[in-house]
């Protein structure tokens, strides 16, 4: 036992100077055959031999070192053969061939090493992240005590901003937490007095008391990390490509090798079918390509840690994704804003916005950002005064305005009625405005889809998924509401870690299975994944630490780019491979028959490798296949009508808010806001859906295909005019007679409903199917970004 726990520490060690010793045999290797060959070019054949035979000498120890680690791990790899053919040609003197295949192994090993080194699944983030020390209460006195020292039935005090350190139920007043680190769901949550509190989420209100349930290593954050040990555990080492090659290859090798020994006498022979045998192609060509589909990939925006996952990635057919902050913005953002009748849905965001200037809450930061992109000029508040879990209240303007959360008793009015139905059939929030303490406004606030995440789903199938899951810790309406939008395969709602992890389990057993997260409550489920993806635009976090593949945008398209790559890459890897050792079969074969020496037989070996890495290069290149190019002019064009989208997006709500107008009775109020639908649809929308017509379809003909991608959002266009020419015919006919006629409010209820959800759809149609092939995700103004540039401003703007 002492001796393997002594082996076990040896290798461990040996493993954590790879990256230094293999470069430094690469120098050496090449400057002892570079030396060797000046020197036999000068005269000095002694000199030449010495430097040659250090050069072999020095690759045959780490060589066997290399070896007897694959042993251990039960394979025979491709190094064995190496070996062998380096101390074959030190024994029959062939020195200059063993510098040869000394610089060959060194070379492909250190390319290996590039593309297998991986970053340390320690999980760093979850680890610094976890609390160490509690405050417990003993009377009237406040201690700091460590972690370990709590007791079940403590009495803690939880300060704002600081991280839950135990389980505990909550003793005196209402917490308000931010749990986005166990759930994923940025929106915060309150817990009640006498409810369940799970260690690892954040104060995000005041400071309250937590009577303690369980000791630390009990509670649920120790558990999340010590899920993700485990899960990170469970994986096997992946077996190289060319190891694989190399099951086969080295009995053959040493059979011919033996053959020809036995039947010519010559040793010189047999070494000169080892030298020729030796897996260079292998050794070289398939980490050349391996190392350059990674770059690829990387260039498209996807970081893959090690050749192994860059093959299953290749090789995988499920993807489980989590759905806050991988299909969904993760972070909250404005719906819709609804003002009492008669009232200005603008005006409310503006006052909302101008009360939530200076207040950290994740909905006030979205109120802000939606106001400023708007391009609304807010006023400043005075006497700002903010109540942790309930709003904000200010004076704007000499009027008293409070901006948060209402009970529903205090919600009497009809249309007050009419918002709680809305945000409840939407998941939303509400953020009620209210103006010298009645209700006049009201901002729905919820985490939408992602622009691109529709588009993504049918690139993933594309690319070769054919079951997609989804993980949430979000309740299941919601969760259910997004699966059915995208078409996914299976949702799961309301998981904990734990439950993530054992759903990548099960997927696994089944197929070869990715998980795509974004959180420190993803970390586990991406450790037990075949490869987990991380989605790390925002920074390093325990996902990234724990993920084989690390996306640098907040895109999910951009794996089912990286999976066209893996199985480019790999197809290029075992062509080269292939046709290198067909080569070297060839040669084994002739240097069996006496007619190709050993340093002959070196040097033609370098022949093939030159060939095969030249071919595996090509893996740099990517799949012409998968590439869709546009044109500079066309992606202009694109941007262009996606900013008009933006504009035009918010200007929609005025053909609903005709319709409920006209809906309440046709009198002139309704017929005034029915001519400004009008003239919102004559000039506005349809000059913007005409230059779509006249431009930007025939510009998007070309790369993609044919004019034909674009046929059904044409014929949408011709349904939008029509429905347009139906509105302006009904303003024109009420204008004349002075009145919206009776028998014409059900025909124009049609028009304008029917035209809201049209042209609802209609953009979202071409955001997804065309706007993505250019645009990233929508960012905040400037003036949002560079609002509160703190740290823990930037992280609640994550969450």
């Amino acid at each position: 036992m002492v001796t393997d726990a002594t082996d076990s520490t040896a290798f461990r060690r040996l493993s954590r100077l790879r990256p230094l010793i293999e470069p430094a045999l690469v120098m050496f290797t090449v400057g002892a055959l570079a030396v060797g060959g000046i020197a036999w070019l000068g005269g000095r054949h002694d000199v030449a031999d010495a430097s040659w035979i250090a050069g072999t000498a020095l690759a045959v120890l780490p060589a066997l070192v290399w070896v007897v680690m694959a042993l251990r791990h039960g394979r025979f790899g491709v190094d064995i053969i190496a070996v062998l053919s380096l101390v074959g040609t030190l024994l029959v003197h062939e020195y200059l061939a063993g510098a040869l295949i000394a610089m060959m192994l060194a070379g492909g090993r250190a390319l290996d090493a590039a593309a297998a080194r991986r970053a340390s699944h320690d999980l760093r983030a979850l680890l610094e992240r976890a609390p160490r020390f509690a405050r417990r209460r003993d009377s009237a006195q406040v201690t700091v005590i460590p972690l370990a020292e709590v007791a079940v039935d403590d009495l803690l005090v939880v300060g704002p901003g600081e991280v839950v350190p135990v389980d505990g139920r909550v003793v005196d007043v209402v917490a308000v937490l931010d749990e986005s680190v166990l759930t994923g769901e940025p929106l915060q949550v309150e817990r009640d007095v006498g409810e369940l509190v799970r260690s690892g989420v954040v104060n995000a209100g005041g400071a309250f008391e937590l009577h303690a349930t369980s000791t630390a290593d009990d509670s649920t954050y120790a558990g999340i990390v010590r899920l993700a040990q485990q899960a990170g555990a469970e994986n096997a080492p992946i077996v190289r490509l060319a190891d694989r090659y190399a099951a086969w290859l080295l009995p053959a090798a040493l059979l011919v090798a033996g053959g020809a020994w036995l039947a010519s006498g010559s040793a010189v022979r047999a070494v000169a079918v080892l030298v020729v045998a030796t897996p260079c192609p292998l050794l070289l060509a398939v980490p050349v390509a391996i190392v350059s589909g990674l770059s690829r990939a990387s260039r498209a925006g996807v970081v893959i840690r090690s050749g192994g996952a860059l093959e299953n990635l290749g090789h995988a057919t499920t993807l489980v994704m989590d759905k806050t902050g991988t299909l969904t913005m993760g972070r909250p953002a404005v719906v819709d804003v609804v003002a009492v009748p008669g009232g200005n849905p603008t005006e409310m965001l503006r006052l909302a916005a101008s009360v939530d200037q200076f207040s950290p809450h994740v909905l006030a930061e979205a109120i802000v950002t939606e106001a400023l992109a708007r391009g609304l000029q807010l006023s400043l508040p005075a006497d700002v005064i903010e109540e942790p879990g309930r709003g904000a209240s200010a004076t704007i303007e000499a009027r008293r305005v409070t901006v948060g959360k209402l009970s529903r008793d205090a919600v009497t009015t009809a249309w007050g009625r009419g918002v709680l139905s809305r945000a409840g059939l939407d998941g939303a929030a509400i953020a009620w405005v209210c103006i010298e303490g009645e209700p006049t406004g009201a901002v729905l606030l919820r985490d939408p889809l992602r622009r691109h995440s529709p588009r993504t789903v049918r690139r993933l199938r594309a690319a070769g998924l054919n079951r997609l899951v989804m993980l949430t810790g979000d309740r299941a309406e919601p969760a259910r509401e997004v699966a059915t939008v995208l078409g996914l395969d299976e949702v799961y709602a309301e998981q904990t870690p734990a439950d993530k992890v054992a759903a990548v389990r099960a997927e696994r057993q089944r197929a070869v299975t990715m998980m795509v997260g974004d959180g420190i409550n993803d970390a586990p489920a991406l450790a037990a994944a075949t490869v987990g993806v991380a989605m790390g635009a925002r920074g390093a976090t325990a996902s990234s630490e724990a993920a084989d593949i690390v996306l640098t945008s907040d895109r999910v398209d951009r794996l089912a780019d990286a999976m066209d790559i893996a199985r480019w890459s790999r197809r290029i890897a075992m062509q080269s491979a292939v046709v290198g050792m067909s080569l070297s079969l060839l040669a084994m074969v002739v240097a069996a028959l006496g007619w190709l020496p050993p340093a002959a037989g070196a040097l033609l070996q370098e022949g093939i490798d030159v060939t095969v890495i030249l071919n595996a290069l090509r893996a740099l290149r990517g799949n012409p296949a998968t590439e869709v190019a546009l044109p500079p002019n066309t992606e202009q064009l694109l941007r262009h009508f996606a900013a008009e989208h933006d504009e035009l997006r918010d200007a929609l709500g005025l053909l609903r808010d005709s319709a409920d107008r006209l809906a309440s009775g046709p009198d002139a109020a309704a017929l005034e806001s029915l001519t400004a639908a009008s003239k919102l649809l004559t000039d506005r929308i349809l000059p913007h859906e005409r230059a779509e017509e006249t431009q930007l379809y025939p510009a998007l003909a070309r790369p993609l295909g044919s004019d034909e991608a674009t046929a059904t959002m044409s014929r949408t266009h011709a349904e939008i005019q029509r429905l347009a020419d139906r509105v302006s015919a009904h303003v024109r006919l009420a204008q004349s007679a002075g009145a919206i006629q009776p028998e014409d409010v059900d025909d124009l209820l049609a028009c304008l409903y029917g035209l809201y959800a049209l042209l609802r759809l209609h953009f979202v149609q071409e955001e997804e199917n065309y706007f993505t092939l250019t645009e990233d995700e929508p960012t905040p103004p400037e003036s949002v970004r560079t609002r509160r540039p703190t740290e823990e401003a930037d992280s609640a703007m994550s969450q």
